[in-house]
Formats: structure tokens, sequence, C-alpha cells
């Protein structure tokens, strides 16, 4: 899992920062204000400073935030001139938007902020829906507005040519100041919150942020994402009254807490209206006292009321933001935080550390427990045992039994209140039994000072906090009796729902004015000096926190600046103010490192070390010298009295038996109760092979059909909702495209015997352990990974080793790219973009024992969306309805409209996936959609466009729903860049290359360069990002570090100058695509570029030389092709559809291309192989040469008599004859 951050602030306004992956705060150095507030995503953290500004600190990625301005320079045509910038008055400006309506000279455009830069000047844009236009960049029509081409006719009297610059945000990993708006400044900020990131995946990296102001209001910051993550405006909200704290989670969930103490939720957030509609009123937990902070997630609302008391809110979902009823959580908390996977931070109102919540699930919400965060901070002068144990002696956990040594309170903006307590120092860590607690009177008072009171730093020790800061207590509460820590129990207390609308109660808040009385004195059976002088200092402090409170929210957290350079003494931990996990990615089985006591680690390594030291290495090694002296005397004693024996070699039979359904062969095809038996054997040379058997009843006679697993080529799991079902694949059956088809009664037993068949033929064949550097590696369109090892005769010429016979393993994990070289570096791409690496075990899945590596196996997760399509068709009454004609689709259907499939009845693709999340519109699709996701045209199936028109009697949209895959495999996570495309360097097999060359497509389409990439290293260490003007999906690099890559429009482009010395190249070189044809993939080899087209259309790009690599036209080889693969001799394998089986057509096919030599690189004709089902493969790590074979001669005798037989292989120039 990707390594996350959790922000904090402390009651000092210094922002620190705990990874998931680290062990320690860190410190944000850069920040030269104290902050008061933070608020994080995953690529942002936004904070109020103690100057009332915003402040926004932006990750560091490999990825920069680039922003393209764009202007159009137009021309018209008169007969003097000939096309010059005079214009009619009625034509539109000279410098003009896309539309011409909007003035944009060149020197208009500024820089928004001091955080951005111009990456360059402007320059002109030469490329044109794909193609590359003249020298100049013009295109040309009749008049403005109309339809432009890249040719000059006789009737193109205007023309225009687009501008570009794009401007850079260079203020990454330090705090930089948002711009204030130059009229109608809003108050200063007092609350901040972020999120909404789920709302709408476009435009790329949106957010929302709320903030509120001290007077009260609620502003809503517009126009923030990636390419803009300062935003540009503040919007202000009305309100049903005066807000202090706000919360927003991922979605469409937001609430905020009035003055008066009740608790606001906002209506109507959507992809249109990120800022919502309107504001619902919601009651406090309890009418006598009033909430003071809520946290909101993605369908969770927790809040903290005014005597600390932790709640949570039950019934709360998209569909009902407003909940229907608190529950009374355990633990006493001042403030609370809901970050990703709805986990939950809090600081505790007595010790103020910062607690996680244990236990959150998806099906428990509330969680189990808390339990504190115990980690240092960086530049700590001491880490000793009892700076480690401060916090546990202090309490670490809540369970509602044990409680901590109460002398921290809090501040509160409209009231001071007085509690002293007299508890037991009690330890977690003792082993003697709790003291009882005995409650303190705490109606001491005195006179307010009548002098300026001076600061003063309070003394602090280890069991004894900040008590004169602040104060957030009822007058006359006391605390609850201790007790056992044996257990965390969560205890809840329901109260009745709550859901509608109630008026504030009246005096719930108390003015400043009203608050007054001094602090209590605080008693401690640790340290009685220490209370006296609190008691002495008791008027002084209380006038420091009036002051203080002036300037603080209602929400009990402030953060005080005090002249200290070490607030903390050096066996203190610190006292928080804020916390905040919007950005923290954990979940219950997230593995953290912030539980632990450093110094009990530290004391027991340095105890070891210090046993050790007795013992000299010289030592060390005589007695293993010794050692293995003995153990070889043993053996030799052991072993000479039997040499004169013969080798005990096992020769023995077995065989397991089992129940299944078979997928029988004959129509009408069903599927009918079988015998299932696997009889394995083992020959008198050690060597293993087995029969299958399956037998069955045809018409009341006893049958069976077999295969040699030695001729099983291979296993291939089969998506099926209703039953586990598998296939077998011989090469006979290869051929015929119809598999043995068996389906088991459970999932268990159909992995038990997949393993156990796969052990079995691997065993046949003699393959163990990991694939070799040469392998062959394939994906299903299941999203199941298959190996290959290549036999030296695959690429020989001229009998080629048939690809039907080709043996394919399955290695674990779940991916829809892989990608390899010949020197082992395989990188994989996950459905949900997410990179993987190839760490060279082998098994996982559902392999276990002996069938998979102990070591290198990962734990990999992958998540897919899964679409269906509500149709509806117009009729004049009701306009559109989902009442069709009879002969139409179903209204609920998939994207052929031939299945039915409704939100209810549609399931995951397999047992193995979960849904982890609800259906939703998605406006994504192909074409564009309207504001309700619907596109729209004349009749089903035809081609849909996202606005209605007056043929449009038909509409649809797309629904779509994640679901999640958790398996193992050997693979590592590549964080943080999600990919859409990788390629790897072919190389040769004996080749040494220090850095392997890797290329990456991200899912944004920017193209990124690889860095530190070696056998050793696959990952590589970081991204180099390479400058394009449009989006990429398709790339490759050839063995002479020749790079060719694909845009979204389908243009082509060859990248300049890329070597070992510069791995990024310098430019990019426009090819003009093949005619009216769109390119989407492209694969480049030794010598050989190929091309797919989005028809299905295999090209070859001739004229390809070292001295003009970027070759002279494109010629057709194929039609039906999905993907295509060039490996480091020029071999081609493709994944063809249609191809002709014994029943059907088969798409999803591997396919050789036979006949390609260099003199001949096109090849000659298609072999085909395993399919169908297939999605993607890959070659470039074959770099095995062939065998040269001599063709024998008709006058050589020694010649033999027949030559080798040849197979029936397609000859046309198709992959499918047609």
């Amino acid at each position: 899992m990707p390594v996350s951050l959790l922000w904090a602030v402390d009651v000092y306004g210094r922002v620190y920062s705990l990874s998931t992956g680290g062990q320690q705060w860190e410190q944000c150095r850069d920040a030269q204000l104290e902050f008061k507030r933070a608020t994080a995503a995953q690529q942002c953290c936004w904070g109020i400073a103690c100057d009332h500004n915003i402040y926004l600190n932006v990750h560091a990625s490999d990825l920069p935030i680039r922003y393209q301005e764009e202007t159009y320079e137009n021309h018209r045509w008169n007969p003097v001139d000939g096309f010059s910038e005079r214009l009619l008055p009625s034509d539109r400006w000279q410098w003009s938007d896309v539309t011409g309506l909007q003035h944009q000279p060149l020197d208009s455009f500024n820089l928004p902020s001091a955080s951005w830069e111009w990456e360059a000047d402007w320059y002109v844009d030469e490329n044109f829906e794909g193609d590359p236009t003249e020298k100049g960049g013009w295109t040309y029509a009749i008049d403005f507005p109309a339809t432009y081409t890249k040719d000059k006719k006789w009737n193109s009297c205007v023309r225009r040519r687009r501008w570009l610059r794009y401007r850079r945000y260079k203020a990454r990993d330090t705090w930089a100041k948002i711009p204030s708006e130059q009229s109608g400044l809003p108050d200063p900020f007092n609350d901040i919150s972020c999120g909404g990131w789920e709302i709408s995946e476009e435009p790329r990296g949106r957010l929302s942020l709320w903030a509120v102001s001290l007077q009260g209001k609620v502003w809503f910051r517009q126009g923030i994402y990636h390419h803009n993550p300062e935003g540009s405006s503040w919007e202000e909200l009305s309100l049903p009254g005066e807000v202090v704290q706000i919360s927003c989670g991922p979605g469409d969930l937001v609430w905020a807490v009035l003055w008066e103490g009740q608790l606001i939720v906002r209506e109507g957030i959507g992809r249109d209206c990120p800022q919502g509609t309107s504001w619902v009123v919601v009651d406090s937990p309890t009418p006598e006292v009033g909430a003071i902070h809520v946290a909101v997630g993605v369908n969770v609302v927790w809040a903290v009321t005014k005597d600390n008391r932790v709640w949570f809110r039950r019934g709360v979902n998209s569909h009902n933001p407003c909940g229907s009823g608190w529950i009374g959580m355990v633990g006493e908390m001042i403030m609370i935080n809901v970050g990703l996977n709805d986990q939950v931070w809090g600081i505790g109102c007595e010790e103020r550390a910062v607690y996680y919540r244990q236990g959150v699930t998806s099906s428990e919400l509330s969680g189990k427990a808390w339990k504190a965060i115990n980690v240092p901070r960086d530049g700590d002068r001491s880490h000793s045992s009892a700076s480690a144990n401060s916090l546990q002696s202090a309490g670490c956990f809540f369970s509602g039994e044990v409680r901590a040594q109460s002398v921290v309170s809090d501040v509160d903006s409209d009231t001071e209140k007085e509690k002293g307590s007299a508890e037991g120092a009690g330890c977690l860590a003792a082993s003697a039994s709790p003291e009882s607690f005995v409650d303190a009177p705490t109606d001491a008072a005195s006179d307010p000072p009548t002098d300026a009171p001076k600061p003063r730093i309070p003394k602090v020790t280890s069991d004894s906090f900040i008590s004169e800061l602040v104060s957030d207590r009822e007058p006359g509460k006391t605390s609850r009796e201790g007790g056992s820590a044996a257990s965390a129990i969560l205890e809840e207390e329901s109260l009745p729902g709550d859901g509608e609308v109630k008026s504030p109660p009246a005096g719930a808040v108390l003015s400043s004015s009203q608050s007054g009385g001094t602090l209590a004195p605080q008693w401690s059976n640790v340290d009685l000096e220490e209370a006296q002088s609190q008691q002495a200092g008791a008027g002084a402090g209380a006038g420091a926190v009036l002051d203080s409170a002036d300037t603080c929210s209602l929400s009990s957290v402030a953060t005080y600046t005090l002249a200290l350079e070490e607030p903390y003494g050096p066996d203190e931990h610190p006292l928080w103010a804020w916390v905040n996990g919007g950005g923290c990615s954990v979940d219950c089985h997230s593995q953290l490192n912030w539980f632990n006591c450093s110094a009990n680690a530290a004391s027991l390594v340095q105890s070891v070390q210090s046993m050790s030291l007795s013992i000299t290495p010289a030592q060390t090694a005589a007695w293993r010298k010794q050692i293995f002296e003995q153990l070889s005397e043993r053996s030799k004693r052991e072993m000479d009295n039997f040499r004169h024996y013969e080798q005990a070699i096992e020769q023995s039979v077995w065989v397991k038996k089992g129940t299944m359904q078979w997928w029988r062969d004959w129509k009408p095809h069903k599927w009918m109760d079988v015998r299932f038996a696997l009889e394995q054997f083992s020959g008198p040379e050690g060597n293993k092979d087995g029969i299958l058997f399956i037998y069955y009843n045809y018409y009341e006679e006893k049958k069976y059909l077999h295969a040699f697993i030695n001729e099983v080529t291979i296993l291939v799991p089969v998506l099926n909702d209703s039953k586990h079902t598998f296939a077998i694949y011989t090469p006979e059956r290869t051929k015929q495209r119809w598999p043995i088809r068996l389906a088991a009664a459970t999932e268990l037993e159909m992995h038990d015997w997949l393993a156990l068949l796969s052990v079995s033929c691997c065993d046949s064949r003699g393959i163990q352990g990991p694939p070799s550097k040469q392998a062959i590696w394939s994906v299903t369109c299941k999203g199941d990974v298959f190996v290959s090892e290549p036999s030296p005769g695959l690429e020989a010429m001229p009998y080629p080793t048939p690809c039907d016979q080709m043996f394919w393993r399955q290695v674990g994990g779940h991916l829809r790219v892989v990608e390899c070289n010949s020197v082992g570096v395989v990188w994989g791409i996950g459905y949900d973009h997410t990179a993987w690496a190839y760490t060279g075990g082998y098994g996982g899945g559902f392999f276990q024992g002996l069938a998979s590596s102990t070591d290198n196996i990962y734990t990999q997760t992958d998540v897919k969306s899964v679409y269906i399509y509500e149709n509806q068709r117009w009729n004049p009454v009701t306009g559109y309805t989902n009442r069709g004609l009879p002969t139409d689709r179903y209204m609920w259907s998939d994207a052929s409209g031939l299945h039915e499939c409704t939100k209810t009845n549609t399931k995951p693709p397999s047992p193995h996936w979960t849904w982890v999340s609800d259906w939703a519109i998605d406006y994504g699709i192909s074409g564009g959609t309207d504001r309700e996701g619907w596109q729209y045209a004349a009749d089903f199936p035809a081609s849909y466009h996202g606005y209605k028109t007056l043929k449009d009697f038909v509409r649809r949209r797309r629904w779509a729903r994640k679901c999640k895959l958790t398996t193992t495999g050997p693979w590592q996570e590549v964080p943080p860049v999600p990919l859409s495309d990788v390629t790897i360097l072919p190389c040769a097999a004996q080749s040494s290359v220090d850095l392997v060359p890797l290329w990456a497509i991200s899912n944004k389409g920017d193209v990124l360069c690889r860095l530190g990439v070696t056998t050793l290293t696959p990952a590589g260490s970081s991204w180099l990002h390479v400058g394009t003007d449009q989006p990429f999906k398709s790339i490759s690099i050839g063995a002479a570090n020749q790079v060719w890559a694909i845009a979204r429009d389908g243009s082509a482009f060859y990248r300049g100058s890329v070597s070992p010395q510069n791995p990024a190249g310098d430019c990019w070189y426009h090819i003009p695509s093949p005619a009216k044809q769109k390119l989407k993939q492209v694969s480049v080899g030794r010598t050989s570029v190929y091309t797919v087209d989005e028809n299905g259309n295999l090209w070859y790009r001739q004229g390809v030389t070292p001295s003009y690599p970027q070759g002279s036209s494109w010629e057709h080889i194929s039609n039906n092709v999905r993907k295509v693969s060039v490996g480091p001799l020029d071999q081609v394998w493709i994944i063809a559809d249609k191809v002709q089986g014994s029943h059907s057509l088969s798409c999803g096919t591997v396919c050789h291309r036979l006949g390609v030599q260099p003199m001949e690189p096109k090849g000659q004709s298609w072999d085909y192989g395993i399919g169908g089902g297939w999605d993607h493969i890959t070659v470039r790590g074959n770099s095995t040469e062939p065998p040269r074979v001599r063709l024998p001669s008709l006058t050589d005798p020694s010649a033999p008599r027949s030559p080798l037989p040849v197979r029936n292989m397609e000859v046309n120039g198709n992959a499918v004859g047609c």
C-alpha cells in the first residue's frame, strides 16, 4: 500500500506529519508561521496560519502540475494583402479564444500567483485532429465560425492557428499562501475542511474546500482541481445561524456546528453543484449540552459535545445524510477527525495525545477501542525509557475502565469551567492493582488579578502536563472511578432518532463576558511541590487564558505562541491541538508501527549487544570450523557402509478421484455429472506423468474421456457467476477452440484441483521454480497471468514449433497489462492502474505449499468497475420512458443489449470480487453525456452522442459499480503514479545493461521515464516527466532506444535523441497516421515498428533505418487484431479476434507471425495458439536465437527421405481467412 500521511498541529502551532510507514513525527520545517488548523487530501494539505490566511502545501511528485494556456490568431484574406490581420468589423478579435468572443492577446496572460512559473515562450501548435499541419500551423475555413481543415482551398477566406504556452506549479512541499481576492475579501478564517474528491472524477483532482470565518460565515472555494490546485475564488453560502466548525467528507457529506450547539447538514451536493443547495438542522446528541465539533467521512458522522463526550451518528449514507440517531461512545476528546476508509482519529482531552480508532471496518464503522499513537518527534533530544513510557503512564487506552491522570484541561471560548480531581498515577504497565481515586472539591475560587498578567511557562513533567492552558469542564464535575484495564469494552447508549428539525435551545452558549473564576488546584500524589506552585499561580494563569480565549472558536482547540525554544521537556510527549487524516489511507489490516515503545526495543537490542560483546570473532570462526569438521566426519562414517547399494527410486501409482460437472462436447450442450480421476505415476528414471479420466454416461452406456498430463497445455479458470469452472486445453482442443470444461462443487475444490493438476503438468515437463528471463507472458480477459517457456525452435525456419503446443502455467496475481525484457525486469498494471514490479517468486493465489515460493509473495489488490446500461425510448405522450418496443433491447442491459442486467441481479465478475461502492452514473463514457449522464441516438444500436436532437428517439446512460479483489502473487506495488501503459527496453540475452530504460504513460496521459531500473532493483527509483502537448495512451521502446508513442487522438509520435546518456530524449516528431485511421497501440522491436488502429487493423512501418528512424509509410498487414507485441528479434505476436474454431468464432486468440526474417520483416502467415479469452501478450523477453537449420538437399544421399511435416497454416495476410 502506498505511504500516506497523518497531519497534526501541536498547541504551539507547529505542523507535523506521520507516515504510515514511519515511526516518528516529522516537523514541517518550511512553515514560518504557527498554524491552528490543517486539513489534508492525498495530494495536498491546507492550513490556516495564525495570521488567519490560508496556506496550501502540495506534496512533491514525479508528475508536474502543468496548465496549458491557449489563444487563437485569426486572419482574413483580402485581394490586396492576401491573408492578413485586417478583419471585418463583424469578425472576431484578431487574438481570441476558441469561440472568438473573448479578446486574448498574448500579453494578457499573467501568472495567477507567485507559486507558478512559465515553462517556455509561446509556440504554434502544428497538430490538427491527430494529423500534422503545414509549417505555421494554420487551419482554413470559408468563414468564422465554420469547419476548419488543414488544407488550403480556393474558397478558404479565413484561417486561424492555435498558440500554446505552459505554466508549471513550483510550490511543492512548501506552504504557499493562497492569494487574496482584490475585492470582496472574506473575513479572516477560523476553520477549514477539504474533501469531495469522490463526487466526480472530472475534472481530474477536483476538491471541495469549505471554510468558516470568525464571524460565523461559511465560504466555498471554487475551481480546485489538478491543474489549478489553488482554486479560483470564494463563494459565500447562506446559513441558518453562525457556524463555528465544519467538516467535509470524501463524498457528498458536509456537516457543520452552530454557535448554539446544534448541527447543520448540507443537502443537494452533486456533480454539477458541489457546494450544495440548502441546510438541514440536526439537534445535538444531548439537549442540555451542545456540540462543539463534528467530523464526517463517507458514511459516518462523529461529534464531540461540550462535556468532551464522543458520539457516533447511525444511519448516515448518501441517501440520508442526516442519519437517524446518536450513539454515545467511550472516551473523552477535544476534537475528532474521520479520514480515508472512514478511519477515525482524535485528541484526548486529558493528556492531549493523538488517538487511533481500532477495529473500524465497513461492517463496524464505529470501531472497537481507542489506542494512543506513541512515537517520538524528529529532533527529540532524549528518548529515554521515561520519555517512551510517559504516555502509557498517563493511560494509553480508553476502555471505560481505566482513566488517566486528570491534569490537562482545555480552553473554551465562551466560558471557563473549573474542575479539579485527585487521581492516582495509574500506570498500564504496572503489575499492581490500580488505586482507588477520590474526587476532590472543585469550588475553590479567588479574585481575578488586578495587574496585567505576565506570560508564564508552566512546569511540565512526565506525570503532570500544562494544566493552566485550557479548561472546558462543568463546575462541580468529578472524574469517574478507575477500574481494571483488562479489556477495552465498547459502551454505547442509544438516543431516539432526531432527524427532524428542531429550534436551537436558548442560552445554550455563554458569552465570554460571563466566564470568570480561577483554576482549582490540581493535586498530584507524585509531585506535591508542583501542585502548590500551580495553586499559587492560579490567578495569573486564568488571566492568560482569558486573553487568549478572544480569538478561539467554540471547538475547544487553540494554539499558543509562547516565548520558548523547546516547549517540551526532554521526557515529555507533545500536546496536540489538531489532527487530520483526510489523506491517510489505513484500515483494520494495515501494519502500523505507531504503537511500539521504541525505548523498550532499544534497551532490548542494547542488552543483546552487551551479551554478545564477550564473544570475539576469532572464537566464532573457530567454533564454526570445528562443527563443520565433526559433521563431515560423521557423514563419511555413516555413508561408507552403504556405497555398494543401488540408488533407491520411487515407483508408485496413485489416483485422486472426485465428482464434477462436465460441459459435454455434443449438442445440445449442457452440464452433466461426471466422475473425474487423476492417475499419476512415477517412471523407472524418476520422471512423473499421469492421465486424466472423465467417466460419463451416454444413453445409459458408460464411457470415458481421457487426456495425458504431458499433453495438457494450459489450465484456465473460467468466469462464471453461477459455477466454479475451469478449462483444460490440449493441442488438438486448442485447434478446435473447444477445451474440456469442468465445474467443481465449491471454489475451494476447484482451487485444489487446479493446484494439483498444475503441479502434475509441471512435474511431467520438468518445470519448476520461477519463470525464466526469456519467458513469454500473457494475461487473460479475467486478469489471470500466465507464462510459457519458449523452445529454441519457436522462431526457427522453415519448421517452427507450433504455438498451440506451448505449455502455459499460471502465476499468482491479477493484472491487465504485463511487460518484460530478457534481463528479468517485469512490470504489470492492474485494472485500477496500479503499477506492480515482479519480485522473482512464483505461485501465490490458490497455489500453496510446494507450488509456491515462500518468499517474494505479497498481497495484491485490484479494483475494477462493472457497467450496466439504462435504456429508454421516446414516445409523444410521456417522453422518454423505460417502455420500449417489443423488438427493443432490455431496458436494463449490458453494452450489447442482449443480456438483461439490473442493479439487483448484477453480481461481481466472480466470487473472489466484493462490492466496494454503490451504483453511480458514469459520466466518462466515450461520446460524452448530458448533465444527467444520458447519451442519445436515433435507434438501438447506433452512434451515441451527449446532446439531444430532433431525430433522437432513444437514449441510454451507463451505471458503474466498483468491486475489489484481494489475492497474492510475486508482485510488489510501485507507488504512487497510476499507469495505463508501460514498456521496457528489449535487449539481447547476453547484453549487460546497467540501467534498463523503462517508459510509461500515466492514467491521465503523462509520458514518464523511469530512473534507476536494474536487474537488482526492477522497481527503479523515481519518475522523470517527459513533456507533451496532449495526453498519450500507448508507448513502446525498441532495442536501439527508439521510442514511439500514440496520443489519445490517434496520432503517432517518435521521440528523438533518446540514448543511455540522454534517457528522456529531446523532442517529439509527429508521424502521420494511416489514412482515415486512428491508432491505439504501438510496439517496437529491434528494427520493426507495428501499430494497431481502433478498427483492429495491423500496420507495419516501412522505411525505418538508423539514419531515418521515423520511417516513410504504413503498410497494412492484417485485420481483426486487438494487441501486438514485437520482440527483441523482431518476432511478431498478436491477440486476434474472430478466429474460426470447430463450433464458432473465437475472440482473444494468441497468434504468431511466421516467416519473419531480416530480409522479410513482415512475415508470411499466422500460426494460431491458445485462445480465446486472451487480452494481452508480450514476447519482449524472448531473445533466444533460433537454431540454424540446413535445408535437405535432393541430391544429398545422407539427407532424410521425408522432410518434417508441415502444419496447415493460414497463408493469407489476415488473422482470419476472409
